[in-house]
């Protein structure tokens, strides 16, 4: 029996390109977590019989153990000692388990993954779940590409190598190290403020070791220019008519701050009124084709020219490369490799109409050696593979790949020449000049016209020659602050600080710019330095010229001591805080009473949401992401607090009743372990008892409750259907778990609940008062009292479908509302009434 060869990429589109390469299109494919592709063929000379399929990114993302997820049981101090676990990144997808499968009976295991650090670890994960790095007389190959073409696939094939250790290491430490530093400052400074100012975003008040010195760049230009002081300054401009142009010179002394001196000046020249004509000098001059294009150079002309953030830049990248229209895009080489097929990739794109023409010409002229860039040694610059249109690819992954062509073209174009004439007059004693550009070679710049030198041509002057003056000008203006940082420079301040990589440098511009950062009391903690040393430290784990282990001790013990002084002087942080953001008393609009103290609290709708009681000193908080008013107000029987209305967003959005004191503090029993969730509606764990509106309260007499708006159990949960107060006149039902909604009959004037049920289902018996214009009674009546489950009329009227769920973090709960007898939800189905089912709806 032929050997079994297991072959693993990234994902599953290059899984596909590498197994129709290597087939000739010729297998078979069917489902598992991902595909999985089949045919036959040679391995190393022998027959064998191939199976290609991949992960999805990460097999396993670290994280800390279940003791210590707890934010108020865990001091955060404690997390820089803490021990780490891996667990499976997405565990619906069950990657681990299909590659353990699908391993059983093979007896070698290439690694398609993509060929960086992130890559290389990936490898390790893949050869944990397969067991390959544990059996003996198993073999595990690397496969090292740049492009999912098929030139690339059947090279890569035919040189093996081994994964690479060390690189998987240097992952390692980084994930430990962000984990740990990030997660500890993170929890400390949310919790501290967490709700201590009204216009302040503290749902996360994150600090990440990449992302806050990235955050820092920002924060020091924005103190650049918040501390900058204008001064006026004078520049003195003449205007000469010669030979049918008009010249404004430049002075040599540029500008003046002083008038007064200027106006001195300004009255000289006009008094002498004749510029001399004292120098001619021509200059031929070039402008160098561009080097081979890395990631990091892509992700400056995405942004300051093409209109992309780094982010969607590099998705369109990724899209492009896993099609096979470019190569690998995460590189640090600008050089090319001497063995790389320059006439290949120019006939690749030989097709295309868009320059089909200029790469012609290249072909037939000859091409020109592209210049010494830096070899990083890890994959050649970006280029183009094959050819492409607009239509094939959408239009912002065409601006890229447009951008990509030309840019190699240009690699392989002359330089740009030009001739600069600058023309040097006197008069007075001052002097003063005008400067022209010749174009003499286009190169380049044919193909990149934005980088072409502007023209200016001057007429003929002779040396010595004396030319009138014909006005002169003041132009009066004030020096300027820098500009805020763009994309394009923070990219390349990241690059020069080493601050992220390639691959995550968009990652970390996408965070500071979607969350609100602060600055921290602790310097190093935003400036480059500190992260520039981490990344070099890791480098070194890489290269296998530093142990693992001891990098990430070194700096977590750092990053702890850090910590320690952060804590202590928080206290200066408060009061930053408290010079810029607004204090609760004086934010937000008054709302509802508090049932301590009957005055009214504050509603602050900055995220995280909340009520603030000024006489208690109190936060109440409630669900987030919705609007929130008064309910009729009407007051909670159990603690007196004025009830409110939320209305999550959306058409189909639910609409609920909650008491602020009983969602933060609910007074039965047990309801916040089966109930509970987070308050901020974030990651953050903000403390026990949050999240009980009145649709999950079991009070058995208020007007409000589960027990007295339930209707019956849900078709596709646990939960309860119950009445939507404030839905007239679409009445419908919403489940308190699950996003399951239920139209009743619309237009009707009134439908309530009633204290009677179903002898049937035990389902609540309900009220519809229709409108008189379409009731559906054959007498003409307008009151029907009956059953939606049992009642034929009723039954035929309503129509269930999904909507918005009401969002809760720690576990789904259960129905605590009037349902079936026997069992709900779909387990029970099989044992179901046909007539009791929304199934039939």
């Amino acid at each position: 029996m032929a050997p079994k060869v297991l072959m693993v990429a990234e994902k599953p589109s290059i899984a596909l390109s590498i197994a129709s390469a290597l087939s000739g299109g010729q297998m078979s494919s069917r489902r598992g977590s991902t595909e999985v592709h089949e045919f036959d063929g040679t391995f190393l000379g022998f027959s064998a019989q191939y199976k290609v399929t991949s992960v999805i990114g990460h097999v396993f993302s670290v994280d800390f153990p279940a003791a210590y997820q707890n934010w108020t049981a865990t001091d955060p101090l404690d997390l820089f000692d803490a021990p780490i676990v891996k667990s499976e990144s997405n565990p619906k997808a069950h990657i681990c388990r299909h590659l353990s499968q699908e391993a059983r009976g093979c007896g070698h295991l290439v690694l398609w993954l993509d060929c960086d650090r992130e890559g290389e670890n990936i490898c390790f994960e893949v050869m944990e779940c397969t067991g390959f790095h544990a059996k003996d007389g198993k073999r595990v190959y690397r496969a090292r590409f740049s492009s999912v073409t098929e030139k690339d696939i059947l090279k890569a094939m035919n040189n093996l190598v081994e994964p690479n250790k060390n690189e998987a290491l240097a992952v390692d430490a980084r994930q430990e190290i962000d984990l740990k530093v990030g997660v500890s400052f993170t929890r400390f400074q949310t919790s501290y403020f967490n709700g201590k100012y009204g216009n302040l975003d503290s749902r996360v008040i994150s600090y990440g070791p990449c992302q806050t010195p990235t955050l820092g760049f920002c924060v020091q230009r924005h103190l650049q220019i918040i501390t900058f002081k204008p001064e006026k300054f004078w520049k003195l401009h003449p205007y000469i008519l010669h030979r049918g142009y008009e010249l404004k010179l430049e002075w040599n002394r540029n500008r003046l701050f002083d008038s007064d001196v200027t106006e001195m000046f300004r009255n000289l020249i006009k008094e002498d009124g004749i510029l001399k004509v004292i120098a001619i000098s021509e200059k031929q001059e070039s402008k160098s084709r561009p080097a081979g294009l890395n990631t990091v150079n892509l992700l400056k002309v995405a942004s300051s020219a093409l209109g992309f953030g780094p982010q969607l830049a590099m998705q369109l990248a990724e899209r492009l490369y896993t099609q096979g229209f470019i190569s690998y895009p995460r590189t640090e080489s600008t050089a090319y490799p001497s063995s790389f097929d320059f006439r290949g990739t120019l006939r690749a794109l030989d097709n295309n109409p868009e320059w089909q023409e200029y790469v012609q010409k290249l072909l037939a002229d000859g091409y020109v050696k592209p210049r010494s860039g830096n070899d990083a040694g890890d994959h050649p610059p970006i280029t183009p593979m094959r050819s492409a249109t607009q239509e094939m690819l959408g239009h912002d992954a065409w601006k890229l790949y447009q951008y990509v062509c030309q840019h190699f073209l240009g690699t392989l174009s002359p330089d740009s020449k030009y001739t600069r004439v600058k023309i040097e007059f006197a008069v007075a004693g001052e002097l003063f000049h005008c400067i022209g550009h010749r174009v003499t070679v286009k190169g380049f710049t044919s193909i990149m016209p934005w980088l072409a030198v502007s023209e200016k041509s001057l007429p003929q002057f002779a040396e010595g020659e004396k030319i009138e003056i014909s006005r002169i000008e003041v132009d009066e203006g004030n020096t300027q602050p820098p500009d805020y940082l763009t994309e394009s420079e923070l990219i390349s301040l990241m690059e020069k600080n080493g601050i992220g990589t390639d691959a995550s440098i968009p990652v970390h511009i996408n965070n500071i710019c979607e969350r609100n950062y602060v600055q921290c009391i602790d310097p190093d903690l935003c400036l480059p330095d500190i992260r520039s040393f981490i990344e070099q430290q890791i480098t070194l784990v890489a290269k296998g010229q530093a142990d693992h282990s001891l990098v990430v001790e070194h700096v977590i013990k750092q990053f702890k001591r850090k910590f320690s002084y952060f804590v202590k002087q928080i206290e200066n942080m408060d009061a930053l805080f408290e010079a810029e953001f607004s204090p609760l008393s004086d934010s937000g609009r008054l709302l509802s009473k508090c049932g301590k103290c009957l005055r009214y609290m504050r509603y602050i709708s900055t995220q995280p949401s909340r009520l603030y009681c000024g006489t208690c000193e109190e936060i109440y908080y409630i669900p987030q992401k919705g609007t929130i008013k008064l309910y009729k107000e009407l007051t909670c029987p159990l603690d007196n607090f004025e009830l409110l209305i939320f209305s999550m967003p959306g058409p189909e959005g639910k609409s609920f009743p909650l008491c602020p004191y009983c969602y933060n503090s609910p007074p039965f029993e047990g309801i916040e372990t089966l109930f509970g969730a987070a308050k901020t509606g974030s990651t953050v764990e903000p403390g026990k008892g949050a999240g009980m509106p009145c649709f999950l309260c079991p009070h058995p007499t208020c007007q409000h409750s589960m027990i007295s708006q339930g209707v019956c159990a849900c078709p596709e949960c646990n939960g309860t259907l119950e009445l939507d107060p404030v839905s007239a006149p679409k009445w419908r039902l919403y489940c308190n778990m699950c996003n399951c909604l239920v139209f009743l009959p619309e237009g009707a004037h009134r439908i309530s609940t009633t204290r009677d049920h179903c002898p049937e289902c035990d389902s609540t018996i309900i009220e519809v008062d229709f409108n008189k214009k379409t009731t559906p009674l054959k007498d003409g009546g307008t009151l029907h009292v009956g059953c939606v489950l049992c009642d034929e009329l009723l039954h035929s009227l309503v129509v269930m479908k999904h909507g918005k769920s009401f969002s809760r973090h720690r576990g789904r709960g259960r129905g605590r509302g009037r349902g079936r007898r026997g069992g709900r939800g779909r387990g029970s189905r099989k044992q179901e009434d046909p007539k009791m089912s929304f199934h039939g709806f």
